[in-house]
């Protein structure tokens, strides 16, 4: 799911392309993604955009006569900048949204179709979409404590939550958690004055770093490869590889449909975390450190 930083990235690229435009025609390939009916969607059309905004994860279009077109594009959903009249891919094509400076054409490459927009007249009513969550760039270090310790959850699932913390996910978080040498799993309660700072630093590190990064790779051209899985990350989808800081095996936990990248060495003191489906298959056999893990390995090779 495009984050903070693949967010800005999008609106970057955007801007120069929309912002003093007028939105000619919206034009819908599948029925599911539009998810409000008042106004109805024509009544974006023939409007002027005025500006960009950042909601959590979501991209808002503001729009004349107080409109604003909120998307929110889940796991898989991209934009593609293409010529003017360009027209919606079979497959994978949502919607097109055409100017007269080019189109911009909403993928998704996904069975289930969980990208949307709605279009919402109003700023009041715009807040209805925004989860909540404070923007880790914007606050200071006190308000990053107090939501912290809020509630009392892993810090995983703290920094993901976006009641809590606006546009970190699965990826960034990752990259946060390692950049800040603390376990996935450490509770936030759990935390002391130094840890707390450390997050907090780590936090706005990593995504200033990746926003920075991320729109010089680009240039003045378009994404079209917004990815969770960067090359320069240092764990984020680098499982079995070496941490680029130790040399250590990078770890893994899977839950549900995500799992949780870590190294040992630097987040864990070289302790690892109970992965749920083998650790409970392998019950007292389940390696507790990294010691154990890579005897295992080097026993079974053959």
């Amino acid at each position: 799911m495009p984050e903070l930083p693949d967010v800005q990235l999008y609106i970057h690229a955007l801007e120069p392309r929309v912002v003093g435009e007028t939105l000619e025609k919206v034009r819908l390939a599948s029925p599911f993604l539009l998810r409000s009916v008042e106004p109805p969607i024509h009544e974006a059309e023939n409007r002027k955009i005025l500006g960009l905004r950042r909601l959590g994860k979501r991209i808002v279009f503001e729009l004349e006569d107080d409109l604003f077109l909120v998307f929110h594009l889940m796991i898989a959903g991209r934009f593609r900048w293409r010529p003017a009249g360009a027209r919606i891919p079979g497959k994978l094509g949502l919607a097109a949204f055409d100017l007269s400076s080019g189109t911009l054409v909403l993928t998704e490459a996904a069975s289930m179709k969980r990208a949307s927009l709605h279009l919402v007249r109003g700023a009041g009513n715009l807040g209805q979409h925004d989860p909540g969550g404070i923007d880790v760039l914007e606050c200071g270090l006190e308000d990053f404590r107090r939501v912290l310790a809020s509630e009392n959850h892993t810090l995983k699932r703290s920094l993901t939550d976006p009641r809590l913390f606006s546009g970190i996910g699965n990826a960034y978080s990752d990259e946060i958690l390692h950049r800040a040498r603390l376990s996935p799993m450490k509770q936030t309660r759990h935390l002391d004055d130094a840890e707390v700072e450390a997050l907090y630093a780590a936090v706005r590190e990593v995504l200033q770093d990746w926003c920075r990064r991320l729109i010089e790779e680009t240039g003045d051209g378009f994404p079209e490869k917004v990815t969770a899985f960067r090359p320069g990350m240092a764990v984020h989808g680098k499982y079995r590889e070496p941490c680029p800081d130790c040399g250590s095996r990078v770890q893994r936990i899977r839950y549900a449909a995500n799992e949780c990248n870590y190294c040992a060495t630097c987040q864990t003191g070289g302790r690892l975390l109970a992965d749920r489906s083998l650790s409970r298959l392998m019950k007292k056999d389940w390696p507790r450190t990294l010691e154990e893990l890579e005897e295992i390995r080097a026993s079974t090779v053959i």
